[in-house]
This record gives C-alpha cells, structure tokens and sequence, in this order.
C-alpha cells in the first residue's frame, strides 16, 4: 500500500482540517497517482473536500467512528481493521492513504511506499505526518529536482520501507 501527502519541513500536513499549502504541480501529482485508484481517508479528510464530497474517478474509503456515518459515493467502514479486510479484494499498490494525521498513523505500518512532497517552510499547524526521515524502517529512495511555488522550494520524494 502506499500513503500520499505533502509535508512543511517539520512534516506538518495541516491546520484547522485544511492543507498547508496548495501547489498546482502537486495537486496534479495527487490526480495523477490516485485516479483510478483506492483511496483511504478519515471523516473530517473527506469533510475538507469541496462539499464534502468523494473524489472522483477513485474507489472512495471512509474510516470514522461513527456508526451512523454515511456518505454518496463512498465506503463507510468504523475501524483500520474493517478498512483492512475490504482493502483485501484490491491489488496492494493501488491503494492511496490520503489523510489524515490519525489515518496516516494508524495505516503506516501496513504501508511500504510513501510519496511525499517536502515543502521547505515551516507552517503553523495541528496536524502532521510521521517524520519518515527519523523512522529506523523507512529509506528515502528518489527526491526529484527542487522546484518553487512562488517563494516555497518543495521536492518530490518517495519513500520505501527497509
């Protein structure tokens, strides 16, 4: 499986359920990665999409507590290990972790390819993403060129896990 973000240099991913930052160059890598694919997502990260609404052309999978939870479009399912049994018909590298902080958390350990676009600025933020670079099993194995997004450098990265 495989887990998806963009991270400020302190890995932060959010504040107040919204992203950091919106690069058009990484919102076209997130299509591009994700379209036709499975995506794995908390409530309030499907809450954070225009009208809360599934993304389309992907497989939509919703993980909430919620018992009485349900929304157009998507699969409701109320734990990781609920997620994991339906994730079980579908081939492993076509499954996205998209979000959020207590999703990317939870579903790491059975993840073992992260892509990650590396925003060099430090934001303020309430939500982050396991730092990778200080986890003992993850390698970093590609970082793209840096690039700019008016004053922010970011680079693509990919990490696999040892």
């Amino acid at each position: 499986m495989n887990l998806i973000a963009a991270v400020d240099r302190n890995w932060a991913i959010g504040c107040k359920n919204e992203l950091l930052n919106s690069i058009p160059e990484d919102m076209k890598f997130f299509r591009k990665k994700t379209t036709g694919n499975i995506v794995v997502m908390g409530r309030r990260t499907l809450e954070s999409f225009p009208n809360a609404r599934p993304l389309p052309k992907r497989t939509n999978i919703v993980i909430t507590h919620n018992p009485d939870y349900e929304v157009r479009g998507a699969e409701v399912v109320h734990s990781v290990e609920e997620a994991m049994a339906l994730l079980k018909q579908y081939k492993s590298d076509s499954i996205f972790v998209i979000g959020g902080e207590s999703i990317y958390r939870q579903m790491l350990p059975y993840c073992d390819t992260a892509y990650i676009t590396k925003m060099d600025y430090a934001y303020a933020a309430d939500a982050w993403f396991p730092n990778l670079d200080e986890a003992p099993d993850w390698e970093m194995v590609n970082e793209g060129e840096e690039r700019t997004y008016f004053d922010i450098p970011y680079t693509f990265t990919v990490y696999k896990r040892k």
